[in-house]
């Protein structure tokens, strides 16, 4: 399987609701560095998975719709524990609809999958890796 991988980061603030996530239920912020890597069984005739400029112009793209924002005022969001699991979810939700509208060019289409990766710290991330079909925007929560 061949992959390519395109990096970015994103600023964001929230709260979560539940006693679980202690201090975590106040407002607070988070930077996250992005990883989408793109998956696919074979290149195409050009000898390429996916446009590298492509790729890394659309995880902007979907990075933009929540960069320096405050995830607790969006009503996309609303009532919405936007835990870092859930984001890379909702990121590669994003990203598998751009590459099944074409945005991403032909390759796009012919992807086997896409994970996403959210760097909190050096220490701590979370991933969400599936299907660019249907099939994985439903498991995503597109």
């Amino acid at each position: 399987m061949y992959s390519l991988t395109v990096c970015d980061h994103v600023m964001i603030a929230h709260s979560f609701r539940g006693e679980i996530f202690g201090p975590a239920q106040r407002l607070h912020g988070a930077t996250y560095a992005v990883e989408a890597e793109f998956r696919a069984h074979r290149l195409d005739a050009d000898h390429l998975l996916v446009d590298i400029g492509l790729a890394g112009r659309e995880l902007r793209r979907v990075l933009d719709t929540i960069d320096y924002r405050n995830l607790d005022e969006m009503a996309e969001f609303a009532e919405t524990n936007t835990t870092t699991e859930f984001l890379a979810a909702h990121i590669h939700a994003r990203l598998a609809e751009a590459c099944r509208a074409g945005r991403l060019g032909a390759g796009g289409r012919a992807l086997a999958g896409l994970k996403v990766l959210l760097r909190e710290s050096p220490r701590a991330f979370a991933a969400f890796a599936g299907p660019i079909g249907a099939e994985g925007a439903a498991e995503a929560g597109a």
